[in-house]
């Protein structure tokens, strides 16, 4: 027979994982008709029913149990569908678990139990239960007197919470005019408080059940941490026994047990004696141990003590290191010979060392750095860092400059017998070591000789390596690919150089051995002086790039500025490679030195010549422009002069630039002036011959005066000195143009010829400022082409028109006339 539903179905729950007792919300299909429908639920194998709250038929809450499985389904059996399936399943956590005996670092916070106060469906106690409305009906309390009522029920009550309750009275006292159907609501609702107070008392079973369960897993587990309780405090016994009788142990042979402690404390203090003490006595008393334990200490005493002796090797070899260190070091009973000569003066004793001086192990270390930095990305800010070649030359100085000063010392105490003396060594042995020092001199001269040398070597292979044969390029090389060095940085290197070969002088030494540090300043100098001339010329070569044509106050751009501060940087540059310090040689008198550098010297004018006629040849330069490239000739440079002096065929060449420049300006000016001419006055066909009485000067020559004095204008911002020469020469082809066409007419009228008249008498007067003879002669040939006036009614009429004339253009015939106005910047 079929079932009338379809059995449970759980399609999800939430969590879908976690530790017993977790709350869970159930959800699927067919999950039952009501709470009394639900007769079994489990959850990974654990029966989950006592916990179970029926909400819906599609929703069921309840806790999940301590379960054995890890993982299971959710079973859902209903009355009205039977045993149920499950599409999903729950993780079970299982927390480590904490008796109430052993130690925990976590803070273990309380179940938060089930109340089941706090549910809506779980009932409360009747005793805390006290509703003001048990039927839950609207109240109607009639008018019959309390005494009334006692008389007619003695002895009862209409207090629901009475042992003597009477619901009669309760009902005449609240309900008096109720009605039936009000009265069977109440009925109703009494019945499901009733079936609510049962359920409560159920749930309220089941809230106590996480409870019991949890006490019952503590209850199980404490017999096991008992036992294992009194087995702990029997074994700590065992342990304290131990751990006395290993102390006794530490107590009597303290001294060795704490040795290799004592030892890196001291080193670190610095007090080596004490350090060789206490291992000269261990020695005695342990070197030949055969117990295992010292003879573990004793061998971790020894890995000190070889620390030590490569410490004391290393702080002798370190740089810098004060000459009271480095004798400190060497009188050290465990300071290796060795360490000793590494410095040179072992070099004098029986056993020598074949390792590299210092400037070898640091030119060494420099070329792996040099190929280390090929190979690494450079910084974004490298071009404004010493460069690396400046950088390995001043450590070199430092090294020379810091440390020969006590390697000297330290040989004279070597020699002298102060070294020796110092360490309590016997007279005998005190003046055999001073025989051996003296007789082995040379060799110290030959570490001298070998340590400038190699300085030497390594600064050229940085900055000349061209001077090196190539055997040794290999060893002292390896800056091919950095960026040459400036005559700035090269003039800092020379200083460095000088100082380290200062330094050497003061200490005395021969200058047989100091002749190569010598022969590689004045090849640096001359290096120098070299290198800063062609740079030079490099930056003059870029200064037609730089040029924006933005004239000062004096009409000139900023190229001549440029070019200023070119040579005053190069002269800034030479002052260190030209002064001569004492023992040097000047080395501008070294005849080829002085060849290439006049040749140099003459190049950076010519580099600059090429600069200037660059500009001037661009297509787009426009006239104006010419102008300044004109004002930027080098006769005008008078603070360059002073500091250097180029060759008159520079100058020359100079000129003859200047002299192009002007005449192609005058040309591109003068020619557009004097062509407009010819066609002004025969516009509208003029004719000599046949003209009216003259009005006033025509539009021809107004316009022409106007065209000069934009050319005025245009020459007068970039210079005022200029405009003479400039207008003189427009002035001379203008009138040289009108003297020409007056003398082609073949004849005048009396009218003509008063209006030619007019018109170069008023071009005259008007540019008379800027007549040269040239022009001066070419106006009086014109005029006396020209018929001579006839009447006073003439030279009046003349002179009248000629008033009229400077009237009206007075405005524009200012600029003509001398001035000390100063060009305004534009």
């Amino acid at each position: 027979m079929s079932r009338a539903r379809q059995p449970p179905l759980v399609t999800g729950i939430s969590p879908k994982e976690g530790a017993a007792w977790t709350k869970v919300t159930i959800r699927g299909e067919n999950l039952g008709t009501g709470p009394a429908d639900l007769i079994g639920l489990s959850i990974c194998g654990h029966n989950c029913l006592l916990t179970a709250e029926w909400m819906s038929a599609s929703k069921i809450v309840c806790r999940v149990g301590p379960a054995k499985d890890d993982k299971g389904e959710i079973i859902v059996t209903t009355k009205s569908g039977g045993l149920g399936t499950s599409t999903v399943s729950f993780k079970l956590l299982r927390p480590e678990r904490i008796g109430i005996l052993d130690q925990s670092a976590v803070w273990v916070e309380e179940m938060n139990f089930y109340d089941m106060r706090t549910d809506r469906n779980k009932g409360i106690s009747p005793l805390s239960l006290r509703p003001s409305n048990p039927l839950g009906i609207e109240i109607d309390k009639g008018k019959l007197p309390q005494k009334d009522i006692e008389l007619t029920f003695p002895g009862m009550s209409g207090d629901f919470t009475s042992e003597n309750f009477s619901a009669t009275w309760y009902l005449i006292e609240n309900h008096m005019g109720s009605s039936f159907e009000q009265l069977k609501i109440g009925a109703n609702n009494l019945k499901k408080q009733a079936t609510k107070k049962n359920e409560g008392s159920l749930a309220y079973v089941k809230g106590g059940l996480s409870t019991f369960f949890e006490a019952q897993d503590a209850l199980a587990g404490a017999s096991d941490t008992a036992d294992t309780l009194f087995q702990e405090v029997l074994g700590r016994k065992d342990k304290a026994d131990s751990t006395r009788n290993a102390l006794n142990v530490l107590q009597r042979f303290k001294f060795l047990f704490n040795l290799p402690l004592n030892i890196e404390r001291n080193i670190q203090k610095g007090d080596y004696d004490v350090v060789i003490n206490d291992y000269e006595k261990a020695k005695s008393l342990f070197g030949n141990t055969e117990v295992p334990v010292f003879k573990k200490v004793y061998a971790e005493v020894e890995m000190k003590i070889g620390a030590l002796r490569s410490l004391l090797l290393e702080k002798l070899l370190q740089t810098p290191s004060t000459l009271h260190d480095q004798k400190r070091y060497i009188r050290s009973p465990h300071c290796p010979a060795r360490a000793i000569s590494y410095l040179g003066v072992g070099a004098l004793d029986q056993e020598g060392d074949t390792r590299p001086s210092a400037l070898g192990r640091l030119s060494h270390t420099a070329s792996l750095k040099r190929g280390g930095s090929l190979r690494t990305p450079r910084p974004s800010t490298w071009r404004f860092e010493t460069p690396q070649q400046v950088q390995f030359v001043e450590k070199l100085s430092d090294v020379v400059i810091g440390q020969l000063p006590n390697f000297w010392k330290l040989w004279i105490s070597y020699v002298n017998g102060s070294l020796f003396s110092e360490t309590g060594e016997k007279s005998g042995q005190v003046e055999k070591s001073k025989k051996n020092a003296r007789q082995r001199q040379n060799d110290f001269k030959k570490m001298i000789e070998e340590m400038i040398n190699r300085l030497v070597k390594l600064v050229r292979g940085a900055l000349l390596p061209t001077t090196l044969p190539q055997v040794e390029l290999s060893f002292y090389g390896g800056w091919e690919n950095k960026t040459d060095l400036t005559g700035a940085w090269l003039t800092q290197v020379i200083h460095i150089v000088r100082a380290c070969h200062e330094a050497l002088s003061a200490l005395e030494i021969p200058n047989d051995l100091q002749q190569v540090i010598q022969d590689l300043l004045l090849e640096l100098r001359v290096h120098c002086l070299m290198v800063s001339l062609l740079h030079t010329t490099e930056d003059v070569k870029r200064l037609a790039e730089k040029e924006d044509w933005v004239v000062d106050n004096e009409g000139i751009t900023s190229l001549p500025s440029q070019f200023e501060q070119c040579m005053v940087l190069m002269l800034q540059s030479l002052k260190e490679p030209l002064e001569i310090k004492p023992g040097e040689i000047n080395v501008l008198q070294i005849d080829q030195v002085q060849d290439q550098a006049t040749e140099l010297s003459m190049n950076i004018m010519k580099v600059f010549i090429n600069c200037l006629e660059q500009l001037s040849t661009k297509s787009d330069i426009d006239a104006s422009r010419n102008i300044s490239v004109d004002l930027s000739s080098p006769d005008r440079f008078t603070g360059v002069h002073e500091g250097f002096s180029p060759t008159s065929v520079s100058l020359d060449a100079v000129r003859e630039l200047d002299r192009k420049l002007f005449e192609a300006y005058i040309e591109r000016r003068a020619d557009p002036i004097s062509g407009s001419l010819e066609p002004g006055i025969y516009a509208g066909y003029f004719d000599w011959k046949d003209c009216q009485t003259p009005t006033g000067v025509r539009n021809y020559l107004k316009e022409a005066l106007v065209s000069i004095i934009a050319v005025h204008a245009e020459v007068f911002t970039v210079s005022k000195d200029l405009v003479p020469r400039v207008l003189s020469q427009i002035v001379e082809s203008v009138a040289d143009e009108m003297c020409r066409l007056m003398q082609c007419v073949s004849s005048f009228s009396k009218n003509g010829a008063l209006q030619a008249r007019l018109e170069l008498c008023a071009l005259r007067d008007a540019v008379a400022t800027y007549l040269n003879s040239e022009s001066s002669a070419s106006f009086n040939l014109a005029l006396e082409a020209l018929p001579p006036l006839q009447s006073g009614a003439d030279k009046k009429l003349l002179e009248e028109l000629l008033n009229k004339y400077k009237s009206s253009m007075q405005l524009q015939l200012t600029c003509f006339q001398p001035s000390c106005i100063q060009p305004v910047k534009r």
